[in-house]
């Protein structure tokens, strides 16, 4: 499955300023982004971390094509309604 496939949203979601980060399982997953490719872009551009549809926050920094899905994330994505662009 590829992360570009992640349904997009014009409700883009950052993290909270006082959210703590993730500094574990993200290193060993790539992880679907609430607010698909605009959440990505905009945390490229501003540092601000993200959130996944698992819950971690972080700042992205790897290609996550060289990582599996989080097995939660991957749940998560293929259980939500395709008619839904909320994040």
């Amino acid at each position: 499955m590829r992360l570009d496939s992640v349904v997009m949203s014009t409700d883009t979601q950052v993290a909270p300023p006082d959210a703590k980060l993730d500094e574990g399982d993200h290193d060993r997953f790539a992880h679907y982004v609430i607010g698909g490719g605009e959440a990505l872009m905009k945390s490229a551009v501003t540092g601000e971390p993200v959130i996944a549809l698992c819950g971690k926050v972080w700042v992205p920094s790897r290609d996550p094509k060289k990582y599996p899905v989080c097995p939660e994330c991957d749940e998560i994505q293929k259980n939500r309604d395709p008619n839904t662009i909320d994040g």
